[in-house]
């Protein structure tokens, strides 16, 4: 349990009080990380609100900046990357396109086959706004001492992973 009373550790409380049969101690865990996905979640889009984006448009255009130039790939390899469904992507890329961040063409060679560039504002965009984002996410990950954040992603990482079978 932690250190401290937090909502959750009266959560538990209350169900070792109702149910002494049921170990909940994993409940401090995934209750904590559950609880501190939605903090920092809203940390981050307020950072991409403040660039005209949502998190997806976000993720879309970080997607197309981390391909490197000339910052394309295929509708189907950013709904990869993104792990969202195309029609979900169909969504974010009209909005993109619609604010001149992102234009759709034909790839060269195969007129069939369709490739999602970032415009020279939406590289702009990008680079501000994952700039503001890395600061962002420093100042929230500085709460931890460095050793602290060192050992909480190794095991997130290691969790991940098993979770993700790789």
């Amino acid at each position: 349990m932690a250190e401290y009373t937090d909502r959750v550790a009266r959560i538990q409380a209350e169900w070792k009080r109702e149910r002494p049969d049921l170990d909940v101690t994993p409940q401090g865990i995934i209750g904590r990380l559950h609880r501190l996905a939605a903090h920092l979640t809203g940390e981050l889009v307020e950072v991409y609100a403040r660039h005209g984006l949502g998190e997806g448009e976000f993720d879309v255009l970080a997607t197309l900046r981390r391909a490197g130039a000339p910052f394309e790939r295929a509708p189907g390899d950013l709904a990869e990357h993104t792990m969202v469904t195309t029609g979900a992507m169909t969504k974010r890329l009209d909005r993109l396109a619609d604010a001149g961040l992102v234009e759709r063409r034909a790839a060269e060679g195969d007129g069939r086959r369709r490739i999602v560039a970032l415009t020279s504002a939406g590289l702009e965009v990008i680079d501000a706004a994952f700039t503001d984002h890395m600061a962002n996410e420093r100042r929230l990950v500085a709460q931890l001492s460095a050793e602290d954040r060192d050992t909480l992603e190794k095991i997130l990482a290691r969790w991940l992973a098993s979770q993700e079978g790789s």
